[in-house]
């Protein structure tokens, strides 16, 4: 019989739950059972993909094209699932559906509800994605008792009686504050927090109780009496400096014991936390550091980028080194401090990103890499920059611009591509005066490596090689010979040879642009290849110059 667990957060928001929902799913997984993990978003958007990274933080990739919140990354990089659109959806998504359905006459002229119609749509939902595993795992996004939850809170009370009690559990993860004034722990909001869901009909099975002190058996006997929830049912969720620690600290709380107990699954094995713990502790005492200098356009929010963060601390770790981030906002490229910040870094980032805010300010940092020879990694948007910079500088040509920025520029070296084969295989054609609207390029695309390339040493164990795109302006091989000849070499094109995909500077210890997002597929325990390659030539510019 398939399990399920419901994960919802109480008190605050930015708890963690995305990051406990993931470290659940990985010791669930290592004990040998079949996981999948689906985020429930309450907005009314269809997807996170139109949102402004401030609004939002990273659009997540997954391989089949769809743009999901960032807690899918989550899941990716903690467990072994893969995911597709399936395992994200939200609020949008489940009315647009429904009213969809009743356009065609499917209700068969009832007033449609949000009981039963939208829970049920909901329901159908969460099964859809159980179909093949043992546990799945659905994290409710928001708070409790926020009003746009309403509707899956009841579906996720509903599920209990149509999967049956013994096949479901409910988990809270709330706050438990420290007083430092009065050092005092507080457990009245956890109190509340699980009076609040009671009263929405659902009484939780397990407590994650954040807090940046080590619960007290005494504290946990008062949360276990008040909120009536088994006191080893009432799990300390101290606060991580690395979250790759979580499912280690979870663990010796013994979460996943409790879960095995309460959902009466099959004993399958134990969580083997070694080769874990290894990789955390490599993570936590580095034998070196590096510093690695991310250009990006939106620094006000951190989590704009959290993939591609965790891809640098992945590679960093592979190599016994810490990655200290030097975030530097694009538009302040050309002030005295950063000028002075940026040749202090072992290495560059220049990241994706939309619109024409900052372009001009990341040509120049992609101007800067290749003069100083500092070794440079360009992700989409960066990559195109790349190609820019050096058109302009290089080649000559000083009005080179992607038309995405220009459209009248007279040397359009990135442009719609007007001809193509999709990941299915079928030839795509379209003009300049076509809508540009759904003409994104998603998901995940095979990419040729040319041999005796940079790129062919950095994927040397990976074959063959498919990688994750989020883009709709190309540098199409047809335009690259002038390229070529100066020096900017193609060592990546897509599976019909039309579009670049990687391109590097013959001559630079490590100037490497990908049309492509790698980091949406680095892990803790298989970093991106390319991330490696790029953190080993920045730790070698360091040394050489320590030499000098």
């Amino acid at each position: 019989m398939k399990k399920f667990i419901i994960v919802c957060g109480g008190v605050v928001s930015s708890l963690g739950k995305g990051i406990a929902t993931a470290s659940l799913g990985k010791l669930l997984e290592s004990r040998g059972y079949k996981i999948t993990i689906q985020k429930i978003d309450p907005y009314i958007n269809i997807d996170p993909g139109t949102m402004s990274p401030y609004q939002h933080g990273e659009v997540y990739v997954t391989s089949d094209g769809a743009e999901t919140d960032l807690d899918i990354g989550h899941y990716e990089r903690f467990t072994h699932a893969k995911l597709t659109r399936k395992n994200n959806f939200t609020t949008g998504q489940v009315y647009q559906s429904v009213i969809m359905k009743e356009r065609r006459g499917e209700y068969l002229g009832k007033t449609v509800q949000v009981v039963p119609h939208i829970t049920d749509e909901i329901k159908r939902r969460i099964h859809a994605v159980s179909e093949g595993n043992d546990i799945t795992l659905v994290e409710i996004g928001g708070t409790i008792g926020d009003i746009e939850s309403l509707p899956f809170i009841e579906a996720a009370r509903q599920l209990r009686y149509d999967v049956g009690r013994e096949n479901i559990l409910y988990i809270l993860l709330t706050l438990v504050p420290y007083i430092a004034v009065a050092g005092e722990i507080k457990t009245k909001p956890t109190q509340r927090s699980v009076k609040e869901l009671q009263s929405l009909g659902i009484k939780p099975d397990i407590l994650l109780c954040r807090t940046e002190k080590k619960l007290t058996d005494e504290i946990k006997d008062k949360i276990s009496l008040f909120c009536n929830v088994e006191k080893e049912a009432v799990i300390t969720a101290l606060d991580a400096k690395n979250i790759y620690d979580v499912p280690l600290k979870l663990h010796k709380e013994g979460i996943d014991e409790v879960v095995v107990k309460k959902l009466r699954l099959e004993r399958k094995g134990k969580f083997d936390a070694t080769l874990w713990q290894q990789l955390t502790e490599r993570m936590n005492n580095p034998i070196t550091d590096v510093k690695i200098a991310l250009v990006g356009k939106y620094m006000g929010l951190k989590e704009s980028y959290k993939s591609l963060v965790e891809a640098i601390r992945h590679a960093a770790a592979n190599l016994g080194a810490k990655a200290e981030i030097s975030w530097i906002e694009a538009e302040d490229i050309t002030k005295p401090e950063t000028i002075k910040e940026l040749k202090s870094v072992n290495g560059i980032i220049i990241p994706g990103g939309f619109g024409t805010r900052g372009i001009e300010e990341k040509i120049k940092a992609a101007e800067f890499a290749r003069k100083s020879k500092t070794p440079m990694l360009g992700i989409c948007l960066g990559m195109q920059c790349a190609v820019i910079e050096f058109a302009r500088n290089v080649l000559g040509h000083k009005n080179a611009n992607s038309t995405e920025f220009d459209p009248r520029t007279d040397y359009p070296i990135i442009d719609l591509a007007t001809d193509w084969t999709d990941k299915n295989g079928n030839k795509v054609h379209r003009t300049a005066k076509d809508n540009k609207g759904g003409t994104m390029r998603l998901g995940e695309y095979l990419c040729k490596i040319k041999p005796g390339t940079m790129a062919a040493t950095a994927y040397v164990n990976v074959h063959p090689v498919y990688e994750r795109h989020r883009h709709r302006y190309e540098f199409e091989t047809k335009k690259t010979g002038e390229f070529e000849a100066h020096g900017l070499k193609v060592s990546g094109v897509s599976a019909d040879g039309s579009l670049v995909e990687i391109v590097e500077l013959a001559g630079h210890p490590f100037y490497v642009g990908c049309q492509f997002h790698p980091e949406f597929q680095s892990s803790l325990e298989k970093p991106h290849p390319l991330f490696i390659s790029f953190i080993r030539k920045s730790l070698q510019n360091k040394n050489a110059a320590r030499r000098i």
